[in-house]
């Protein structure tokens, strides 16, 4: 119970803090909308060119778009600020969260929240809304179960990768770039139906390191369609279990960075 008042009040300082500033908090908040909008308009545009790209329709590569940018967007407001851990760990920041009774990447997490995002997710579930409206789906128990359960899935999948590239700061603080290749990288990939790229990259970034799973299998068990791919109807289902070893696999990076950690001595 100590516990969640103390990471109750450690919200509730960031929350005060930002909304101190009401006009710059709200242009803030409408411009980090603008990632999200691009995305999606990224997408119709590249439709206009043709109408079908890698043998899908506008309507469904914009519902691979929506489940792939609600995701995001909900790990990118809750852990996406774990990236400014290269700051912490340089500045010596760090070392006062670490003698803290608190467990360390909460507190982290939670000294920047950044609600200036909260638009960016609004507007993800919105494009998922509309995408599921513009779609003939044929609506099962578990179909609706799998539309409650993919964006929350593919955000704790994203949400790992932030952490997992953030803790490479502990071993090279000059990480960041990496780090974005596959968190930002990760985003554009599952924003568009994985038959657009070619074999070897589909094969590395879609199934072995799960990115297929995020948005476009589970967009394929709601369409009814069977994967181009030769994957079995079932794979549509399984992001939770994908995501499920990306956590496991970031809780044990993120100890192992920790241990490794050496004080600054600030």
């Amino acid at each position: 119970m100590g516990d969640l008042l103390a990471y109750r009040a450690l919200f509730g300082a960031q929350a005060r803090s930002v909304l101190m500033y009401r006009t710059s908090f709200l242009v803030e908040l409408l411009g980090n909308m603008g990632a999200t909008v691009f995305d999606v308009i990224t997408v119709v545009v590249l439709f206009r060119a043709a109408p079908q790209v890698g043998g899908f329709t506008l309507a469904e590569a914009v519902l691979t778009v929506g489940l792939s940018s609600a995701g995001f967007a909900l790990a990118d407001m809750l852990v996406g600020n774990v990236d400014r851990l290269k700051v912490y760990v340089r500045a010596g920041t760090l070392d006062a969260v670490l003698v803290r009774p608190l467990p360390a990447l909460p507190q982290l997490l939670l000294m920047d929240l950044p609600l200036r995002k909260a638009l960016r997710v609004v507007f993800g579930f919105v494009v998922l809304g509309g995408a599921l409206a513009i779609n003939d789906i044929d609506w099962t128990p578990a179909r609706i179960a799998l539309v409650a359960v993919t964006p929350l899935a593919a955000a704790a999948f994203f949400g790992s990768i932030f952490v997992i590239s953030a803790t490479m700061a502990f071993w090279w603080v000059e990480s960041g770039e990496i780090g974005a290749a596959f968190t930002y990288g990760g985003r554009d990939f599952t924003s568009y139906p994985i038959t657009v790229y070619g074999p070897w990259f589909r094969g590395l970034f879609a199934y072995t390191l799960g990115f297929a799973f995020v948005a476009y299998q589970p967009a394929l068990a709601l369409l009814g369609r069977a994967d181009p791919l030769g994957l079995p109807a079932v794979a549509g289902y399984l992001s939770p279990l994908v995501a499920l070893p990306a956590v496991i696999i970031a809780a044990g990076v993120w100890r192992t960075g920790i241990r490794h950690y050496r004080s600054t001595g600030s």
